[in-house]
């Protein structure tokens, strides 16, 4: 995938978690709080998270932590 692709790439929710060490749970909780990236709906049953936004949010954890 080429970098401006990049921007677009879309990850699963399983990836969603082991890129972050969370659970389906967790993220979903996150999710309903308004906390985490929206997901994008693909379907009836499946979502997926924008690679982009979700590390950002990680990126955003670690400044936090640095604050």
């Amino acid at each position: 995938m080429s970098p401006s692709n990049d921007n677009y790439a879309l990850i699963s929710l399983k990836d969603t978690c082991a890129l972050t060490s969370m659970s389906k749970t967790m993220i979903h909780r996150l999710r309903s709080e308004g906390r985490f990236p929206a997901a994008v709906a693909l379907g009836e049953k499946r979502i997926a998270f924008s690679r982009q936004e979700v590390q950002g949010w990680i990126a955003q954890k670690l400044a936090a932590r640095a604050a």
